[in-house]
């Protein structure tokens, strides 16, 4: 008997062999794996905040890091394992593998928390504004946390079953991942619990568990709206007294300012000139005041709702009609002009100029318009109307993180800038003179605004301008916006906000201007927006509250 023995050549042998290995898995154990790369490698800012101060080499970290990562383990997979099966596991599970990759980035780099109202923001954040986040950085980031579980998904082979034993082992799966998951906080309750009870926050750090709990609920919030027309509000606003006097109708014109924040606010003290043009106008400043939220999408439909912060009430608001539906009432005319996502439910029904998409080479380059946009053709518009009327400017501002792309040339005045979205590749001196150039812009924007009012013979007007939110700008590391407003810096929540009154105005709804002025450095918040309004408009409604309105003491 002859015996062969079979060598394998070196062409079997090559280093790319191990790529004709096909590992096969049940879509449990694959979820399981990806659940334990997610915990490790996803959650750092979470590892962070719960390890702060823990020493090192004690056992009781030791147990604490143990317990807790088995405890997300075992939630993340009760979370995801429901919706996982031998269809649904690759795509659903690239999907959280991005989104996990993606979600650390800006935790990482920006410290954003990824709660509901973050969630809502960056859903409703158009592709134009998205687009300036997404980076070099963001690529390498994603190449570096996502390829190797990507390749394991593309490689792997799910083990097929019959329907009945595959779903009574899944639910198998996730009783076992619960109870391991509960055994883990018994452990370590209570210094778990103490955790969870002084730094609430610290949940909408955990990924990508973040991202689905915050989903999930922005999703059942919206599917409980009500299909139809906005429910409606003020609708017994009518004109006062005032008004059957007029010898000329008004003009009222809103400025919504965006991420502005106080700190930087020239007229409140800040050490650099930012608003040079405004300091030389007869303007009521107001230093104090309060943003709804940290975020657009939330602190936009705050402003205008007569709920506001002090009465909160996120459906509600998001069901009910504006401050100007409530004008619309009063048959005051109504105008929504944009220069960015736009109004967020606010001026829903009602009408609405878009123009962060005009087609002006002197203003507009690519898919984004410098904010003076808002202002053509506005005297015309305002000349041409027989009746008063109410104008909001919703501005593009200071939205990061490309500052540098929201002023003209000649607004470069604190060098050197940052001129790239990426921010780690600026200094910090860099990121706030861009940002303080796009202050300087508004300041610009402002007086051209107060200057076009300030010419019109058929109207009496006047003007209030009042930033959504604040912004970050590396203060304890802090990048941007967004953050759960329990725990936002006063860089997010504070914001400058004006007035201009013209002599006209005044006169006509005997307002006195040096009695707004003596009120101007008591604390207040968007709240008092909505019935100022109405206050400064002589509207009477049975939804204004006197002691929101900022004009209520200075009419005669």
């Amino acid at each position: 008997m002859q015996l062969s023995f079979h060598f394998p050549t070196p062409l079997q042998t090559s280093r790319w062999g191990w790529l004709s290995q096909r590992p096969r898995l049940s879509s449990e154990t694959l979820t399981a794996l990806l659940c334990a790369y997610f915990v490790l490698f996803c959650n750092a800012g979470f590892w962070h905040g719960a390890l702060s101060g823990r020493p090192f080499w004690a056992w009781q970290s030791w147990l604490f890091t143990l317990a807790v990562g088995l405890a997300l383990l075992g939630l993340h997979f009760a979370l995801l394992a429901p919706w996982v099966n031998r269809w649904s596991a690759k795509p659903l599970l690239a999907t959280a593998v991005l989104a996990s990759a993606a979600a650390s980035y800006f935790t990482q780099r920006y410290q954003v928390y990824f709660d509901t109202s973050m969630l809502r923001n960056l859903l409703k954040t158009d592709v134009r504004e998205a687009s300036e986040l997404f980076n070099w950085g963001l690529l390498t980031h994603l190449l570096a946390y996502g390829a190797l579980p990507l390749l394991l998904l593309w490689r792997v082979q799910l083990r097929p079953a019959p329907v009945l034993r595959a779903t009574l082992r899944r639910l198998a799966w996730v009783l076992a991942a619960l109870l391991l998951s509960a055994g883990a906080i018994l452990l370590v309750f209570q210094d778990f619990s103490s955790l969870m009870r002084n730094h609430k926050a610290l949940r909408h750090l955990i990924t990508p568990g973040n991202l689905i709990v915050s989903t999930l609920r922005v999703a059942a919030a919206e599917s409980a709206l009500p299909s139809g027309p906005k429910l409606p509000v003020g609708t017994d606003a009518q004109l006062g007294a005032s008004w059957r006097s007029r010898s000329k109708p008004a003009v009222l014109v809103v400025v919504v300012g965006e991420t502005a924040r106080a700190a930087n606010w020239g007229l409140n003290g800040y050490a650099r000139p930012t608003t040079p043009e405004l300091a030389k106008l007869p303007i009521i400043n107001f230093p104090a005041v309060s943003a709804c939220g940290t975020n657009t999408e939330v602190s936009l439909p705050c402003m205008f709702s007569p709920y506001g912060r002090h009465d909160y009430d996120e459906r509600a608001i998001r069901q009910h009609e504006s401050l100007l539906h409530v004008l619309q009432h009063a048959k005051l005319g109504v105008l929504w002009r944009d220069n960015q996502s736009g109004c967020k439910g606010v001026c829903s029904d009602l009408p609405l100029e878009q123009l962060d998409a005009a087609k002006d080479p002197a203003l507009c380059e690519g898919e984004h318009c410098l904010d003076e946009i808002l202002l053509k053709d506005l005297d015309a518009r305002i000349a041409a109307s027989p009746g008063s009327l109410v104008i909001v400017l919703h501005q593009l501002g200071n939205h990061g993180p490309a500052y540098y792309r929201r002023y003209p040339a000649s607004q470069r005045v604190f060098t050197p800038t940052c001129d790239t979205a990426e921010l780690r590749d600026c200094t910090r001196e860099q990121i706030v003179n861009s940002y303080d150039n796009a202050l300087r812009y508004t300041d610009h924007l402002l007086a051209q605004t107060i200057q076009l009012l300030g010419a019109q013979t058929s109207h009496d007007a006047a003007l209030i301008y009042v930033s959504d939110h604040g912004e970050s700008l590396g203060e304890n590391g802090v990048f941007l916006h967004g953050l759960p407003r329990a725990i936002a810096p006063t860089q997010q929540t504070q914001v400058p906000m004006l007035m201009w009154l013209s002599p006209g105005y005044q006169q006509s709804f005997a307002l006195r201007a040096d009695c707004l002025a003596r009120q101007a450095h008591k604390p207040i918040s968007h709240d008092y927006l909505f019935h100022t309004v109405l206050g400064m408009l002589d509207v009477q409604s049975s939804v204004y509250a006197r002691d929101y309105d900022l004009s209520a003491d200075c009419r005669s």
